[in-house]
């Protein structure tokens, strides 16, 4: 196991939704940032690692399970931990409690690292992951199997300028909200997710138009989304209804 990093927040309003639920792209967001402070604070921060090796940390894979989400005015902790590493993957713990200390949100995501002007997977370097204490092993994590969906419903979105980060490509956070976005409002309104499993694969271009597709069968929805005839990103979600206070 690695070195473990928290940082503690309250929701703002602006991060909070018609049910006044924190949005989870922008609880994505949050956690990355806590990540990039412990990256700051270690020595090996997102700046470092492109000026001295031209590499990007890019992320391939998200198994998020949610017990509740926060809500607007919440006071929260985020913790996060870089466990494992192989020869291609580096996998990272982040976990959202309440000011009891309970467990409200677990997510593992798997990052990987890429070559900034190439575009390409890159293997691990350790000096760079080293400063984290986590561990090598050569197990793989893997998430489940995505089918192709078969009669999917859909909606078109334009990938607009402030989509994309300072690597050049869309963030990974607005994949979930085009994701969700195709749920429509009712069901929204009436249902969070209790697990998500999201597969990252293939950069989005910058500009051009995606298409969010879904299959809803009862609790249970398979995403895809697609642009210039290819899948970008795919995703699994089970779904829970809102337990009104």
């Amino acid at each position: 196991m690695g070195l473990t990093y928290q940082m503690q927040m309250k929701i703002p309003f602006d991060m909070a939704d018609i049910n006044g639920h924190i949005k989870l792209p922008d609880l994505i967001l949050l956690s990355l940032q806590v990540s990039g402070m412990q990256s700051i604070e270690l020595g090996v921060s997102d700046k470092t690692v492109l000026d001295q090796y031209n590499l990007v940390w890019i992320i391939t894979d998200y198994e998020i399970d949610v017990v509740r989400l926060p809500r607007f005015a919440e006071e929260i902790t985020i913790e996060t931990e870089a466990m494992s590493y192989n020869r291609l993957f580096c996998y990272r713990r982040f976990t959202i409690y309440d000011d009891g200390g309970q467990e409200l949100i677990h997510m593992m995501a798997t990052f990987v690292l890429m070559n900034r002007d190439s575009r390409k997977v890159h293997s691990v370097e350790p000096e760079i992951v080293a400063p984290y204490q986590s561990e090598f092993s050569k197990k793989l994590i893997r998430g489940p199997k995505y089918d192709s969906l078969e009669n999917p419903s859909s909606k078109d979105y334009r990938v607009r300028f402030y989509d994309l980060d300072m690597n050049g490509h869309v963030n990974n956070s607005k994949y979930l909200d085009w994701i969700f976005e195709v749920m429509g409002a009712d069901f929204l309104t009436k249902h969070i997710p209790r697990k998500i499993n999201l597969k990252y694969v293939k950069e989005v271009k910058p500009g051009g138009m995606i298409t969010s597709a879904v299959e809803l069968n009862e609790y249970e929805s398979k995403h895809e989304i697609i642009s210039d005839g290819a899948t970008n990103a795919q995703a699994i979600i089970t779904w829970q209804e809102i337990k009104r206070m």
